[in-house]
């Protein structure tokens, strides 16, 4: 009987390459967690961590999202979460019982809030709702206070990420009571820019995403005022204004802020 094809002895078969794998979930979490720890990396209190230290709360932190409008959470609400932005914004405000409502800051990525109920344990001290559809990173206060135990980096980068709020509140009330309106909207333009690229002989472009009443709340200020600082600012060359961007001058918008 003839050996057929299969049988035949062709000499020993080249053997496949050793190869290790790691399971796709692992691989997911590991590349979860760099997404983690590069979010926190340009946050406010974590930025200036050791790496060590930064994989060690970006593995505390979780994933939450948010539909557009829908409450994150009230003023007077157990405070258990402090919170970093990934995508989206969210905006903190206070309101009275008879429904008057200011808005004090607009949070984007990179941006934490609902620190103070986090560290201190007492209610939430003012409402954050989405202005848009958001994905978040969530730290739950056992667990970070698990983290500063284990690491004294991260309570000394809470005191000086404490101590610049303090600064930059006291810089913001003494703008508002100081400064005439358009000094307030020069500062405030000023500082959205931080971080996005220059390009000399050009406007810089600038994407608010909040409409010019929330811009109005936050200067302490009515929307027709606000309106008119807008034109002010744009008679005088620091922005032009499109349907839905401003394209800015920096050095004139400093110019008119006044910076000392």
């Amino acid at each position: 009987m003839r050996p057929t094809t299969a049988d035949t002895v062709q000499g020993p078969k080249p053997r496949a390459p050793l190869s290790f794998s790691l399971p796709l979930c692992y691989l997911c979490v590991m590349s979860a967690n760099d997404e983690i720890v590069r979010i926190l990396a340009g946050a406010p209190l974590f930025g200036t961590l050791a790496r060590t230290d930064l994989a060690a709360c970006a593995a505390r932190f979780r994933e939450a999202r948010f539909a557009k409008s829908e409450m994150l959470f009230a003023r007077g609400d157990h405070g258990a979460h402090l919170y970093v932005i990934a995508e989206g914004q969210v905006r903190l405000a206070v309101a009275t019982t008879e429904g008057r409502e200011l808005s004090f800051q607009i949070v984007g990525p990179g941006d934490l809030f609902g620190e103070i109920a986090l560290l201190d344990g007492e209610p939430r001290s003012a409402e954050a709702i989405a202005l848009t559809a958001t994905t978040a990173i969530s730290l739950e206060r056992h667990e970070f206070q698990r983290l500063r135990a284990a690491s004294p980096a991260i309570s000394d980068a809470v005191i000086a990420y404490l101590c610049r709020r303090l600064r930059e509140v006291s810089d913001k009330l003494e703008t508002i009571a100081l400064y005439p309106l358009d000094v307030r909207l020069a500062r405030f333009l000023f500082a959205a820019l931080k971080g996005r690229p220059e390009i000399a002989g050009r406007r810089t472009p600038l994407e608010l995403r909040f409409s010019q009443s929330e811009l109005a709340m936050l200067l302490g200020a009515s929307r027709p005022k606000i309106n008119a600082a807008l034109g002010a600012l744009e008679e005088a060359g620091a922005i032009g204004r499109t349907a839905d961007r401003l394209f800015c001058d920096r050095a004139k918008l400093a110019e008119i802020a006044q910076w000392e």
